[in-house]
């Protein structure tokens, strides 16, 4: 009987001695999960959220020329179809496309100059080659439309619907992707390409082969400019604030004619030539009777046949020697339909007193001439705050970024 009692007692005192073991063990356990926790929330902002490695390209941009003491490097790789360009006031880089249908937005997020994280925004439009940016909103053009995305660099994981700001452009296909850009005036300046090679397209609808202007709204909607064939770039000069733009010229006249065209405008209306007279000399053969060249506005410089100049913009920083700052930087996105080819290089326009005194090449070698191989097609051009100029290229699928210093190298 008592070893039975005692045999009991051990027992109760045994289980006992677990359970409070167990517990022991369990607070313990709580108190470090707590404590990882709170590590885990103190150090959370030291952590990166996202892990990334900036892409690696393979193009071979040792190839490019370059004046001395400026350097090519890539900025963005693998950016299908890269073209219109457009910087977001936080440093968002929005990158439009033709064919490929997707508007970008990229981030340097350690602000070292090269891309470290690429959001596809849409995948739904119809050729949004055109995009602006203004008051935290993304403007984008598509064929027949423009669409605007609202405090844009706040959503960019999940982006707004687009509000519809103009649906009443021509639907036609053939030059009816545009390029568009907010203007001194605040203004949207939206260009409405012939639907032809050659053909007098006004008679159906005045807004054809014209630069039309609006409110940001979308409002008084007007015809800048007429006479236009093909614009897929302009800008304003930074002093005068006059406005000039790339024309491309008509094909099926041979390799040389007729030139494209640098225009300046000096007062809405004006009219440029297409398609009665093409680079304010080279008559038409179809409508050239109907109108002499001389009832035209003439380029500010001819350009060369067939180069198919597309952004122009003017430099204003610091970066650059100061005489850069007296040229129009111009993409010359490259010929399609010459028996051999010319373009794809940025070339220069040097202008003196409102005249062009000079057309020469800035950068070259995306195209060998010897084998008439390509890499690359410059699309768009966009100087950065630091001075340095960002180049779009649809066919090799990048973002270059081209610096300055004396003593530095030719590319990397």
């Amino acid at each position: 009987m008592i070893f039975s009692i005692l045999n009991k007692r051990i027992k109760e005192r045994l289980l006992t001695h677990v359970w409070v073991s167990l517990i022991v063990l369990m607070a313990l356990l709580v108190s470090c999960k707590e404590q990882q926790k709170t590590t885990q929330e103190e150090t959370s902002e030291e952590i990166p959220l996202v892990q990334y490695q900036e892409s690696v390209s393979t193009l071979p941009i040792d190839r490019l020329k370059l004046p001395k003491g400026f350097k090519i490097e890539v900025y963005a790789y693998s950016i299908d179809g890269a073209r219109s360009m457009a910087m977001g006031e936080n440093g968002t880089l929005f990158v439009g496309t033709r064919n490929e249908n997707k508007v970008y937005a990229i981030q340097d997020r350690d602000k070292d100059f090269r891309a470290d994280k690429v959001v596809v925004l849409d995948t739904t439009l119809e050729v949004p080659n055109g995009i602006a940016y203004k008051d935290g909103s993304l403007y984008v053009a598509e064929v027949g439309r423009l669409l605007r995305y609202d405090d844009i660099e706040a959503q960019l994981e999940s982006p707004p619907e687009p509000v519809v700001v103009y649906d009443d452009y021509p639907t036609e296909f053939h030059h009816g992707w545009k390029y568009i850009a907010f203007g001194p005036d605040e203004k949207l300046y939206v260009p409405v390409g012939a639907p032809c090679n050659i053909c007098d397209s006004t008679v159906s609808d005045q807004r054809f082969a014209t630069i039309t202007r609006m409110d940001a709204d979308g409002s008084n909607r007007e015809i800048y400019a007429r006479g236009v064939r093909n614009s897929v770039g302009f800008t304003w000069h930074p002093k005068t604030k006059e406005f000039y733009f790339t024309d491309n010229g008509r094909d099926m006249m041979g390799d040389d004619i007729p030139p494209c065209e640098l225009n300046r405008v000096t007062e809405a209306g004006q009219h440029f030539g297409y398609p009665f007279c093409h680079g304010g000399m080279v008559k038409d053969p179809e409508f050239g009777d109907q109108r002499p060249c001389s009832d035209f506005i003439a380029p500010i410089q001819a350009l060369g046949a067939h180069v198919a100049p597309l952004a122009v913009k003017f430099y204003d920083g610091d970066m650059f020697p100061e005489k850069y700052k007296d040229y129009a930087f111009i993409a010359e996105h490259g010929s399609w339909n010459r028996s051999k080819k010319v373009g794809y290089k940025i070339s220069l326009v040097q202008l003196k007193n409102n005249k062009a005194v000079a057309y020469d090449t800035f950068l070259e070698g995306w195209l060998d001439e010897a084998s008439q191989e390509r890499f690359g097609r410059p699309v768009d051009l966009l100087f950065l705050a630091d001075g340095s100029l960002l180049i779009s290229d649809d066919y090799g699928d990048a973002i270059y970024r081209v610096t300055y210093r004396e003593d530095q190298q030719t590319s990397s």
